[in-house]
Parts: C-alpha cells; sequence; structure tokens
C-alpha cells in the first residue's frame, strides 16, 4: 500500500486527505441522519394530543424540541399557539427551513469531494506525463525505470481519485433522497399539528347529553305539544 501511495507522488496528499474528509462526513451523516433522531415514533401524535388538551407548558415544548428535528418544527407550532393560523403557517415553515438547512449541512462538502477527486486524479495523471516527455527529451528512450515512474504516477492518480468520487457519489445521492423524504414526512407531520390547532372547536350545545342539549330539546318538545293543541 505504501509503494502504491508513493507510486502516485505529490498529487496522492490531496486525494487521501479527500478521502479521509469523505469518509468523516459519511459517517456523521449515518449518524446524524438516523431515523430516531429525526423523525421519531411518537412524537407528533404526542404534540397533537398537547395542543387539543390545551395545557402546554414551556417544559413540553423543551421536551418535544429537544427530542428531534421533527420536534424543533412542532415545538414551534405548539409556541404559536393562540395567533392567526398564516403567522403559525409562516413560524413552522420558518422553522423547517431551519431544520432541513442543519441536516444539509455537511452534503455540499460531500458533493465536492465527488466532483474534485477525478479531476484531482486526472491533474495527477498529466503531472505524470509530463515527467515522461521531460525524461524522454532528456534522456530518450533508453531509460526505462524513468519513463515506468512517470506513467505509474499518471495511472496510480486516475484509479485513487476515481475509487473516491465513486463512493462519494453513492452516498451524496443516497443521502439526498433521504433528506428530501424526511422533509415531505416532516412537513406532512406540520401540516396536521396546524390542521389541529386551527381547527374550531365543537360547540357545547352540539355536544349530545350536554344540559345545553336537554334544554333545547325540552324546548323543542313543548313547541311541538303547543302546535299540536292549535291544530286541536
Amino acid at each position: 500500500m505504501q509503494d502504491f501511495i508513493l507510486a502516485g507522488g505529490i498529487m496522492m496528499i490531496p486525494l487521501i486527505l479527500s478521502s479521509i474528509i469523505a469518509m468523516v462526513v459519511i459517517l456523521n451523516l449515518f449518524l446524524t441522519l438516523k431515523k430516531s433522531k429525526v423523525l421519531p415514533d411518537g412524537v407528533a401524535e404526542t404534540a397533537r394530543k398537547l395542543a387539543v388538551s390545551g395545557k402546554v407548558t414551556p417544559a413540553h415544548i423543551k421536551q418535544i424540541r429537544d427530542g428531534s428535528l421533527l420536534g424543533r418544527v412542532l415545538a414551534t407550532g405548539l409556541e404559536s399557539i393562540g395567533q392567526p393560523r398564516h403567522v403559525m403557517k409562516e413560524n413552522i415553515e420558518e422553522s423547517g427551513r431551519h431544520v432541513i438547512h442543519s441536516m444539509d449541512k455537511y452534503m455540499t462538502t460531500l458533493g465536492t469531494i465527488a466532483a474534485i477527486a477525478p479531476l484531482l486524479g486526472l491533474l495527477g495523471t498529466v503531472v505524470g506525463m509530463i515527467s515522461v516527455f521531460s525524461v524522454i527529451t532528456a534522456q530518450g528512450v533508453g531509460s526505462p525505470t524513468e519513463l515506468a515512474g512517470g506513467i505509474s504516477q499518471a495511472l496510480v492518480t486516475t484509479a485513487f481519485g476515481i475509487s473516491i468520487a465513486v463512493p462519494a457519489l453513492i452516498f451524496h445521492r443516497y443521502f439526498r433522497g433521504k433528506i428530501n423524504d424526511y422533509a415531505v414526512e416532516m412537513e406532512k407531520e406540520a401540516i396536521k399539528l396546524l390542521s389541529t390547532v386551527s381547527a374550531p372547536a365543537r360547540r357545547v350545545t352540539d355536544v349530545p347529553n350536554s344540559k345545553a342539549h336537554q334544554q333545547r330539546k325540552a324546548a323543542m318538545a313543548a313547541a311541538q305539544i303547543r302546535n299540536k293543541g292549535r291544530v286541536a
């Protein structure tokens, strides 16, 4: 392995650094984009129950916010209870943008590595071929060892650059799709919370067996008796 790296020449330094950064970013994304940290089960239902109960406290909001990324969005909605619907919607949308940005933070780095790694490998190829032609110019074609060194540098850097770019691009597409799916699910849960909070309260007179409902039934029955008496 050491001989392989040394054969690539100086251009192996940025390529190795790129590969290390790519691995760190990929591991970090695997940890931060776990479903349990983004969309844990039950948090949306808990937020809706709190909204319906009308007993939302700062402690409840903090607990939901600190639990997950979705919780940060829903906590903003709970904090906006009592405000007009359009204000609450704007607050939720702004919080959602911040959450998506936090998920997307390292995607640019990974995409950049996927794009520049082949170019660094190509640059190493060019440098290696320049070395080959320099040897030919100075010594002719009678020194196979010197020629082999330049050709080896050209091939090694190209292969190493592509081997970095391919997995970086694959994981970039994978995490991009995952973030998009999370964004859609967050939007759905935010809309459900918004609909729950802004739904008109059910009138007491419409609740069966309530006192007002019974009084209204008695009044309707008395009116019917009076109408029958008039007809008779």
